[in-house]
C-alpha cells in the first residue's frame, strides 16, 4: 500500500487528489482550508463541491493506494472479528472492523487520510491495521446493524459509575428514576432511537421488555421490524421508560396502570408529535410512540391514488349540500388523509368547514380544528354538539366510536350539513352493519349515509430491486373469474436490497373500494341484510372491490399481487 500524508502542503496528496477529482487549485486551497477549520474529512469535503461522486473517488482512491473498495452490503461480518473494536472507537473514528488475520486487523473507513483513526485502532487492539474503503452510508449502516442503535452511547453509560446501571427486577426508588432518566447518556440514547425511526420512515416505535431483552421494534410501511441495539440494553431498561415518560409529562411512579401521554419534538428541523402509551406486562412496562409529522405535505384527491371513476364518485359525493360520507377501514389504514383530502377539495371562501379530532394531525388554513380533550370532557359527541351551533357548512368528526356520536352525527346530515367521519370496519359495506349495531336505526341510514369509503396501504415494490414476477399457478387462479383478465399482465416483486431493508418494499400506497347508497341498497339496509349481500349486490351495480383495486395496482406494477393477497383475504369468502 502507498502511504501518502494528509498534510496539505504535500505535493503528492495535491496531485493525487488533483488527478482523482477535476478541482483547480484555488477549489483545493479552499477544500484544506476549511479542513483544518471544520475538522472535516477530506473526502467528504471534495464530494461536497460536487465535481465527483463519494463512490467513484473511494475507487479510485482505493486503487491508486493499493487498498480494497468493499460493499459492506455484501460482506457478512464476523461477530468475533466486530467485539475486537468497541463501539466508542468505531463511531467517533468512523470505521468497521472486517477481518482479523495473524496479527493484523483490518477495518474499513471512508477516509484513508484519517491517521487518528488508524492510530486509535492499532493502540486499542494491539494489532496492525489494515484500510479498507467503503462509502460513508454503508459504513453507518454497518455499525447500526452490528453494533445496534445507541451502542457508542451505552458504552458511555456502562463506564459511568452509580444510578444508571440499574436491574429492572430490584426495587427502585422515586429518585432514582428520576436521576436515571434526566442523566445526558440516557437522553442522548432516547433521542436516537426516535431520530433512527424517523429517519427509516417509521410510524410507530415499541419498546417492549422480555424476560432477558429489552426490544425495540419500528413499524415501517405497515410491517413490524426489529432494530437492532446493543446486548447490555437490559440493564438500562428502567432508565429508559422512565426517560420516555418524563418527556411524556406521565408519572413515573405508576408502573401498575397504562398511561397516555404527548410529546412534542423537533428531528431534522421537522416538527413530530409523538403520541405515547404505555402498558405494565409481567417483565415491565411496554411503551409504543405513535410519531404524527406535523409538516408533512397535505395529500390532495388527485394523489391518493384512486381509479379514475372512484375519483369521479367522490367530487360528485363532497360537493353534496348534505349527508354523511364515511372512510372506513383498521387503524392505520389512511383514513384521516383521504378525509382531509376531501376536505381540502372543498375547502373555499364560501364554506364554513369545522372539524373535531383526536388528534389534529393536518392544519387546514381557514378550517376550525378542535382537538378532543377527553380528560376535561371534551369528547367527540361534546365538541359535535357544540359545533352545531356554530353554522357550519361541512363538520368532520375524527370516528364516530358510539351511539351518542353517531345520532349526533345523522342529525346533522338531516339538518342540512355534510359530514366526514371514519369507523373501524373491514370494509364498506361493513359499515352499514356497524351503525345499525350501535343502535341506529336502519331508516335513519339510509335517509342520511351517502357512501361508504373502505381503504387499505398496501407496500409499493422498492425501485431498486424491482424484477418481472411470475406468479404461481395457485397464485393466478383467483377466485371470481380474475384470473382470465389478468393472465397476460406483466407483475413485479422486489427481491429486497440495502435499500428496503430485504423486504423488497419501500412506501405503500392506497386501495380502495367506494360503495354509494344505491336504490336497490335502501330495502336490505332497513331488512338488516348482512354486509356479504350488501356487497354483492354493490358489486353488481358497479363497486369496484378492494381486492380488484388491488390487482389494478398490482398491474400497474406499483405492488406485489402477494402483497394484494395478503391484505385483502377478507374478500376470498365474498368471491367465492
Amino acid at each position: 500500500m502507498a502511504t501518502i500524508t494528509a498534510n496539505p502542503k504535500s505535493q503528492s496528496l495535491r496531485e493525487l487528489l488533483q488527478s482523482l477529482a477535476p478541482l483547480t487549485s484555488e477549489e483545493l486551497d479552499r477544500v484544506f482550508a476549511e479542513r483544518q477549520q471544520r475538522q472535516k474529512s477530506l473526502v467528504e469535503l471534495i464530494v461536497a463541491t460536487g465535481k465527483v461522486t463519494e463512490v467513484v473517488l473511494l475507487r479510485a482512491l482505493a486503487e491508486k493506494l493499493g487498498l480494497q473498495f468493499v460493499h459492506l452490503s455484501d460482506v457478512e461480518l464476523d461477530r468475533n472479528v466486530i467485539a475486537k473494536l468497541p463501539p466508542k472507537v468505531v463511531f467517533q473514528h468512523m470505521v468497521v472492523p472486517l477481518k482479523a488475520d495473524n496479527g493484523m486487523l483490518q477495518v474499513a473507513t471512508c477516509d484513508p487520510f484519517n491517521d487518528a483513526a488508524r492510530t486509535t485502532v492499532g493502540w486499542v487492539t494491539g494489532q496492525r491495521v489494515e484500510l479498507a474503503l467503503a462509502t460513508r452510508e454503508e459504513i453507518e449502516k454497518a455499525q447500526k446493524r452490528y453494533y445496534g442503535v445507541g451502542a457508542e452511547t451505552l458504552d458511555q453509560m456502562l463506564a459511568q459509575s452509580g444510578t444508571l446501571d440499574i436491574p429492572s427486577g430490584e426495587e427502585i426508588t422515586i429518585t432514582d428514576l428520576d436521576e436515571a432518566s434526566q442523566e445526558a447518556s440516557v437522553v442522548k440514547f432516547v433521542n436516537q432511537v426516535i431520530w433512527e425511526a424517523k429517519h427509516d420512515r417509521a410510524t410507530d416505535i415499541h419498546i417492549e421488555p422480555l424476560d432477558d431483552d429489552l426490544r425495540i421494534r419500528y413499524r415501517i410501511d405497515g410491517a413490524l421490524i426489529q432494530t437492532p441495539v446493543p446486548a447490555v440494553l437490559k440493564r438500562f431498561q428502567a432508565a429508559i421508560i422512565s426517560r420516555v415518560k418524563v418527556m411524556a409529562n406521565m408519572d413515573i411512579a405508576e408502573k401498575r396502570l397504562p398511561q397516555d401521554g404527548r410529546i412534542n419534538v423537533r428531528v431534522g428541523g421537522e416538527d413530530i408529535d409523538i403520541r405515547v402509551s404505555t402498558v405494565p406486562g409481567i417483565h415491565g412496562e411496554s411503551v409504543s410512540l405513535r410519531l404524527l409529522s406535523r409538516n408533512t405535505n397535505l395529500i390532495t384527491l388527485e394523489k391518493l391514488g384512486m381509479a379514475a371513476e372512484d375519483e369521479k364518485m367522490v367530487r360528485r359525493l363532497i360537493i353534496k349540500p348534505h349527508g354523511i360520507i364515511l372512510a372506513t377501514g383498521p387503524t392505520g389504514s389512511g383514513k384521516s388523509t383521504t378525509l382531509y383530502a376531501c376536505l381540502s377539495a372543498i375547502n373555499t371562501i364560501d364554506q364554513r368547514i369545522m372539524t373535531v379530532e383526536e388528534p389534529v394531525e393536518y392544519q387546514l388554513r381557514g378550517v376550525i380544528q378542535i382537538a378532543m380533550r377527553p380528560d376535561i370532557g371534551l369528547t367527540f359527541a361534546t365538541g359535535l354538539r357544540h359545533i352545531l351551533r356554530q353554522d357550519p357548512d361541512v363538520i368532520m368528526v375524527g370516528e364516530i366510536r358510539d351511539l351518542e356520536t353517531a345520532e349526533i352525527a345523522i342529525r346533522a346530515s338531516l339538518t342540512g350539513h355534510l359530514v366526514f367521519s371514519t369507523l373501524h370496519t373491514n370494509d364498506a359495506p361493513s359499515g352499514f352493519t356497524r351503525l345499525t349495531d350501535m343502535g341506529i336505526e336502519p331508516f335513519l341510514i339510509t335517509s342520511s349515509v351517502e357512501a361508504m369509503i373502505a381503504q387499505r396501504l398496501v407496500r409499493t415494490i422498492c425501485p431498486a430491486c424491482k424484477v418481472e414476477d411470475k406468479p404461481s399457478e395457485e397464485m393466478i387462479e383467483l377466485p371470481g373469474g380474475l384470473a382470465e383478465k389478468y393472465r397476460q399482465t406483466k407483475f413485479y416483486r422486489g427481491v429486497g436490497c440495502e435499500a428496503c431493508r430485504k423486504t423488497g418494499y419501500q412506501g405503500r400506497t392506497a386501495i380502495y373500494e367506494v360503495m354509494l347508497m344505491h336504490e336497490r341498497l335502501r330495502p336490505l339496509v332497513v331488512d338488516r341484510r348482512p354486509a356479504t349481500e350488501l356487497k354483492k349486490v354493490a358489486v353488481q351495480e358497479g363497486m369496484r372491490t378492494l381486492r380488484d383495486d388491488g390487482m389494478r395496482k398490482a398491474a400497474l406494477g406499483l405492488t406485489s399481487l402477494e402483497e394484494v393477497m395478503r391484505i385483502t383475504q377478507e374478500d376470498e369468502a365474498f368471491i367465492e
